[in-house]
């Protein structure tokens, strides 16, 4: 969201003045989220990049539709926000769960594994996505071994991990934050070896590592993460100030560049609507393809229309806001660290 806001600035900023950033942490509880939110918008926020979580935007998603104020998140997989009644001033860069559950599925049973176990977070995020990963699996001819749910704030996981190491699956899929690692250390002292596990957006990145084991670096060497992420170069360009934490970095960065070119394109920073409207034309639609921001504020400010494709590649929102096209990046901890293997292009 920094580099977005600086590329912005960089190129003139947005209706012929600098874009402000407002930061709020949205905290571990959603509750905090919705208190955060609300204090941005009393400090004169006109949009609202976030939050990370589903559950935390479930929770202020109704304040910003009574105030018409525009959102997007760059990580809100949860389907739920696809269909529902005050979702009017919504909309995401990174797709809803359908669309990772079948790369994940892909990606395991590529690998030669038959016989795959499931553990998730009891929450919307956990339980939507592994239900999907589970129907992708057995469309793809996988058994489902087990499928079992806990509760992040429980003080440990030991009963579900016995479970899941009890049904001897060849793999195991976590839907999981930064908790997981409490499991994924269970589940290697079960047996389970790190190239059998694989991980979920939620534990797509190089801290994870600290989560599991912090005296050892190498603990997970061979476990596989799946996750949304941006193209090639943009991974390379924020490699560095990130620590490699490439998750969900070119969808919110595209949020916060579709949300100043909005803005430019409606000529307010104060009609929702018309802000939310003009970013999913600019998404998608019949503009002229821009990739560089400077690029393509100069076009809008010329009156041409655009078609942004950005850091997380062609977006093309759909008319409640829902992305398209994705682009998911398949993760792997070798050496200690976390490289990325492969990518993969999802047109929806």
């Amino acid at each position: 969201t920094k580099l977005a806001v600086a590329d912005l600035n960089a190129a003139g900023g947005v209706l012929g003045t600098d874009v402000a950033l407002l930061e709020g942490n949205e905290g571990e509880t959603p509750q905090i989220a919705k208190e955060t939110a609300n204090r941005l918008i009393g400090e004169g926020a006109n949009v609202i990049v976030g939050a990370a979580s589903s559950g935390s935007s479930q929770e202020f998603i109704g304040d910003l539709f009574e105030q018409e104020i525009p959102q997007c998140s760059g990580s809100n997989t949860s389907p739920a926000f696809t269909d529902q009644d005050n979702a009017e001033f919504y909309f995401r860069t990174v797709p809803p769960d359908e669309a990772v559950a079948p790369v994940i599925a892909d990606t395991v049973i590529g690998d030669g594994n038959a016989n795959v176990a499931v553990i998730s977070r009891a929450d919307d995020y956990g339980e939507a996505l592994a239900g999907l990963v589970a129907g992708a699996l057995e469309d793809q001819g996988a058994t489902v071994a087990a499928n079992v749910a806990y509760n992040p704030e429980a003080d440990n996981f030991a009963a579900e991990v016995t479970e899941v190491a009890g049904a001897s699956p060849d793999a195991v899929v976590l839907i999981s934050f930064d908790e997981g690692g409490d499991i994924v250390a269970g589940l290697l002292e079960e047996g389970i070896t790190a190239d059998q596990i694989y991980g979920s957006d939620g534990v797509f990145g190089p801290t994870f590592i600290a989560q599991v084991d912090e005296s050892n670096p190498n603990v997970i060497d061979g476990m596989t993460v799946i996750g949304a992420a941006g193209n090639e170069d943009f991974n390379a360009r924020i490699a560095e100030p990130t620590d490699n934490n490439f998750i969900y970095g070119g969808q919110t960065y595209d949020c916060a560049i579709l949300m100043g070119l909005a803005v430019e394109q409606a000529g307010t920073a104060t009609d929702g609507a018309a802000i939310v409207e003009a970013a999913i034309e600019i998404s998608g639609g019949d503009g002229e393809v821009c990739t560089e921001v400077a690029d393509c504020l100069e076009k809008i400010r010329n009156g041409e229309a655009v078609n942004y494709d950005g850091a997380a590649g062609a977006l093309e929102l759909d008319a409640v806001g829902d992305p398209t096209a994705a682009s998911y990046a398949i993760g792997q901890f070798a050496d200690g660290a976390l490289t990325i293997v492969s990518s993969q292009e999802v047109d929806l």
